[in-house]
C-alpha cells in the first residue's frame, strides 16, 4: 500500500508502461515535450482516480459530473481520490472575484458581522452576490452594463437580408422565425417607421438582457465576446464599482470598509489583518489564506480582482491556495508545471507549499520541467527518450541523485546549463517607450535596442507585461505571440491551424479533377455516419457516455468514394496520417518546416488539437507566426511547457530571427534565456505596488553585477 503501481499504460503514445510511484511523497515527471508525461500523469493515472471516485455515486448525481472514461491501461492499484491543479483558466462569472473564489471574501464578511461598527447583521449584509448587501443599481456587479441597441442592426439590410448582427438571428435560426411574422422583412431597417424601429429595439433589449446580461452561469469565452460587442460597460456610478450598497459601505473596522480591504493589495493587507482585534478564529483564518497567496507570488493581487482576467499560472496557485487549509490527509494532488508564469524567487516559496502538502501525509505527482522543483523530487520518473512516436518509455525512475548520473536529456540539460553571454551583438538603435503608466508601471521611459534579443524580466506582478503591451500600443506593427489559447475544437487539427490544409485539398482536387470540398472531413467528403469526426459518441443517460471508432469510416474519417482519389498513392487520410516529418518530404510548404522548427515535428497533419499539451500548443502558434515578416516580434514567455532541451531549440529560432534583421523581445523568468540574451530590462523591485519601475537595463554579465536585482540574486547563484 506504501506505492501506487500502473500496469501496461497504452494512452496516446505510451507504450505499454508498468511502474511504481511512492505514496506519501513528491515525484516529479519530467522529459522533453510531447514525451508523454501528460498521458501517463493526467490522462491515466489522475482520471482512473476520478472516474472510481465517480463510481461510487448513484447514477442520478453520476451524470451530472464530469464524465472520465476508462484510460488505456492494464491496472492502477492504491489510487486515493484525487485533486487536480492544472492550469485551466478560473473563468467564471461576472460575480467571481479573487476573494470569492479562495473563500477569503466569506472570511472577511464574517469579521466584519462580529468587529465591523456599526453592527449591521449576518455576514450576508456585506455579500455583493446577496440581495441583502449587494448595490441595487448594479446588482452586485460594480458595473452598470447596458446593450448597446444601435450595434445591435445594420439599417441598411433587411431582416431576410441578415439586418440583425446579434447571434441566433439569421434566417434560418429560432430566434428570428419568433419575431419574422411580426416585422416587414424585405424592407431595409433605414426605411422602417420610429415606431417599428422601436419595437424591433424593445424585442432586441429583452431578448440580448435576457440572455446575456441577466445570467449567474460561468459566461464561455464565445458568449463573452458577444457581450463585449453589443454592450457599454461603466463603473456603476452609486457604489463606485465596489458592489455594496450604501449600508454595507458605512460599516468599517479599525477604519476601514470591506470594500477597501478588499482593493487592496493582499501583501499590503497581511499587516492590516493582523492587527484586528476581532474574533480570533476568523483573524487567524484571515492571516494564514492571506500568507497562503503571498507564498505562492500572488500578493500582488486583490480581492476584488475578477478571476477571468487571472492568466493559467495566476489560476492554477489560486487553486494551490484553496487547498493548503484542507486537513485532509492521504489524497493524491496532481500539479500541471506549477512553476509556469513564476519567477524563481516565487519558485523557491512554491516548493516550500509542495512540501507541506506532501508532510501532511498526501501523494503529490508533479509535471515539471524547472530544475528547481525536480530538486526538491523524492522520485523522479523521466519519459522519453523524444516526442510522440519516439516517447512514451520511461527513461529513467529513480531519486534526484541518481538523476545526477544518468544520460537522459533531461540529465544532461540539468548539469550543463547555460553560461552567460559574453558577447552580445550590438544595437542598431532603439524602440523607445515613454511615460508608461498603465497598471503598476510608474511612468517608465525605457528604450528597447534593435536587431538584438532583449529580455524583459522581473517578479510575477513586477509590469512586465503591462511595459510589453505599452510597446505594441506605441509600435502597432509588432508581431506578438502571447499565452492566449489556440482553438481547441475537436475538428482542428494541426492542418487547419497551420493553413497547410486548404493547399493539400486543393492540390488533391486538382490532380484528380473534382470539387475541394471532397477532401475536408467536415464539408461534402466527410463520413456520414461519423460526419468526419473519425469517431461515435453514445449517450448512455445515467451511464457515462462511450466514444468508439467509427464502424463505416475505421477511424478514416471521409467516404470510401473520397479515399479512391490519391496523389502520388496517397489518400487524404493517409496524408492526414502522417508526420509533419515525413509530410515535409511530400508537399512544399514552408510551415511544415517551421513546425519542425519548434521541435514539433513528431505530430501528424490530422492530430486534433485538443490532444496536444500546453507546451505544444504554444510551438504550435509560434510556427505560426514566425512565417510573417515582422521587424519588431515580441514574446510572452515562450518557455511555458518546454524542456530544456526544446528552450535550446526555441533560443536557436530566436537567434536566426535576429540575425535576419529582426528585433526580438521576450518577457521571460527562464534564466537560461536571460543568460543567453542581448540585453536584459529587469522590471521591479518587487510585484504589485512594489515594482512598475526598471531597476536594470544592459547586459548579462552587467546584470550579475546589480545588488538592487532580485532577478541577478539567481542569475548568479545559477550560473
Amino acid at each position: 500500500m506504501d506505492q501506487i503501481r500502473v500496469t501496461g499504460a497504452r494512452q496516446h503514445n505510451l507504450r505499454g508502461l508498468t511502474l511504481t510511484v511512492p505514496r506519501r511523497a513528491i515525484t516529479v515527471f519530467t522529459g522533453v515535450s510531447g514525451s508523454g508525461k501528460t498521458s501517463l500523469v493526467f490522462d491515466t493515472i489522475a482520471a482512473e482516480a476520478q472516474r472510481q471516485l465517480n463510481e461510487t455515486f448513484p447514477a442520478f448525481v453520476r451524470h451530472r459530473l464530469p464524465s472520465y472514461g476508462r484510460p488505456d491501461v492494464d491496472a492502477i492499484e492504491n489510487l486515493s481520490p484525487v485533486v487536480v491543479i492544472n492550469q485551466r483558466r478560473l473563468g467564471g462569472n461576472a460575480r467571481s472575484t479573487v476573494g470569492t473564489i479562495t473563500d477569503i471574501q466569506a472570511l472577511l464578511r464574517l469579521l466584519f458581522s462580529r468587529a465591523g461598527e456599526p453592527r449591521i447583521g449576518e455576514s450576508t449584509a456585506f455579500s455583493f452576490n446577496d440581495p441583502a448587501g449587494m448595490c441595487p443599481r448594479c446588482s452586485g456587479i460594480g458595473r452598470v452594463v447596458s446593450p448597446d441597441v444601435d450595434s445591435f442592426v445594420d439599417v441598411d439590410r433587411s431582416l431576410t437580408g441578415g439586418a440583425i448582427l446579434l447571434p441566433g438571428f439569421s434566417d434560418d435560426k429560432y430566434w428570428y422565425r419568433q419575431i419574422s411574422d411580426r416585422f416587414d422583412t424585405g424592407t431595409p431597417l433605414r426605411r422602417w417607421s420610429a415606431a417599428k424601429r422601436r419595437e424591433l429595439d424593445d424585442v432586441l433589449r429583452e431578448h440580448f438582457t435576457r440572455i446575456y446580461i441577466r445570467t449567474n452561469k460561468e459566461v464561455s469565452t464565445r458568449k463573452q465576446a458577444v457581450v463585449d460587442r453589443f454592450t457599454t460597460s461603466v463603473p456603476c456610478p452609486d457604489c463606485d464599482g465596489t458592489r455594496l450598497n450604501e449600508i454595507a459601505r458605512s460599516v468599517r473596522v479599525n477604519g476601514y470598509t470591506i470594500a477597501e480591504y478588499a482593493a487592496m493589495q493582499i501583501s499590503s493587507l497581511v499587516p492590516l489583518v493582523k492587527e484586528i482585534d476581532g474574533p480570533e478564529p476568523v483573524v487567524t483564518g484571515l492571516v494564514e489564506r492571506l500568507d497562503a497567496m503571498v507564498a505562492v507570488g500572488l500578493g500582488y493581487l486583490s480581492l476584488d480582482r475578477a478571476t477571468p482576467t487571472l492568466s493559467g499560472g495566476e489560476s492554477q496557485r489560486v487553486k494551490m491556495v484553496r487547498h493548503l487549509g484542507s486537513s485532509l490527509t492521504e489524497m493524491l494532488y496532481v500539479f500541471d508545471e506549477p512553476s509556469t508564469g513564476l519567477h524563481p524567487r516565487d519558485v523557491t516559496r512554491l516548493t516550500g507549499m509542495l512540501r507541506q502538502l506532501r508532510d501532511k501525509g498526501n501523494t503529490i505527482l508533479v509535471v515539471e520541467h524547472d530544475p528547481d522543483i525536480v530538486q526538491i523530487a523524492d522520485h523522479v520518473v523521466d519519459l522519453g527518450p523524444g516526442a510522440g512516436a519516439d516517447g512514451g518509455r520511461i527513461v529513467f525512475q529513480g531519486t534526484v541523485t541518481e538523476l545526477a548520473d544518468a544520460h537522459t536529456a533531461t540529465a544532461l540539460a540539468v548539469r550543463n546549463r547555460a553560461g552567460l553571454n559574453t558577447r552580445p551583438r550590438r544595437p542598431t538603435g532603439e524602440i523607445i517607450v515613454a511615460n508608461a503608466s498603465r497598471n503598476n508601471l510608474r511612468d517608465v521611459t525605457v528604450g528597447f535596442p534593435t536587431e538584438v534579443l532583449t529580455v524583459v524580466t522581473g517578479v510575477a506582478g513586477s509590469g512586465k507585461s503591462s511595459l510589453v503591451s505599452a510597446l505594441v500600443d506605441q509600435y502597432p506593427g509588432t508581431t506578438v505571440i502571447d499565452q492566449s489559447a489556440v482553438s481547441t475544437s475537436r475538428r482542428s487539427s494541426t492542418a487547419t491551424y497551420t493553413g497547410i490544409a486548404e493547399p493539400i485539398r486543393r492540390l488533391f482536387a486538382r490532380v484528380n479533377g473534382v470539387s475541394t470540398a471532397l477532401f475536408s472531413a467536415n464539408s461534402a467528403g466527410a463520413c456520414p455516419d461519423c460526419r468526419g469526426l473519425g469517431v461515435v459518441d453514445t449517450d448512455l443517460a445515467f451511464m457515462d457516455g462511450i466514444t468508439t471508432v467509427c464502424g463505416t469510416c475505421h477511424g478514416q474519417r471521409f467516404t470510401d468514394d473520397v479515399l479512391k482519389y490519391t496523389v502520388d498513392g496517397y489518400s487524404i487520410a493517409d496524408v492526414l496520417d502522417m508526420t509533419v516529418d515525413k509530410a515535409r518530404a511530400v508537399f512544399d510548404e514552408p510551415v511544415l518546416t517551421r513546425l519542425v522548427d519548434v521541435g514539433l515535428g513528431y505530430l501528424t497533419l490530422g492530430q486534433p488539437l485538443s490532444t496536444l499539451s500546453g507546451g505544444e500548443c504554444q510551438r504550435l502558434k509560434l510556427a505560426g507566426e514566425l512565417g510573417r515578416d515582422a521587424a519588431v516580434y515580441v514574446l510572452d514567455e515562450p518557455t511555458t511547457g518546454l524542456h530544456p532541451v526544446d528552450v535550446e531549440r526555441l533560443l536557436g529560432i530566436l537567434d536566426r530571427l535576429v540575425r535576419a534583421g529582426n528585433t526580438v523581445i521576450v518577457v521571460e523568468h527562464d534564466l537560461d534565456v536571460i543568460r543567453r540574451a542581448d540585453w536584459v530590462i529587469d522590471l521591479g523591485p518587487d510585484a504589485g505596488d512594489g515594482g512598475g519601475h526598471v531597476i536594470f537595463t544592459g547586459t548579462p554579465s552587467d546584470l550579475v553585477l546589480s545588488r538592487q536585482s532580485i532577478t541577478a540574486a539567481y542569475v548568479r547563484a545559477d550560473a
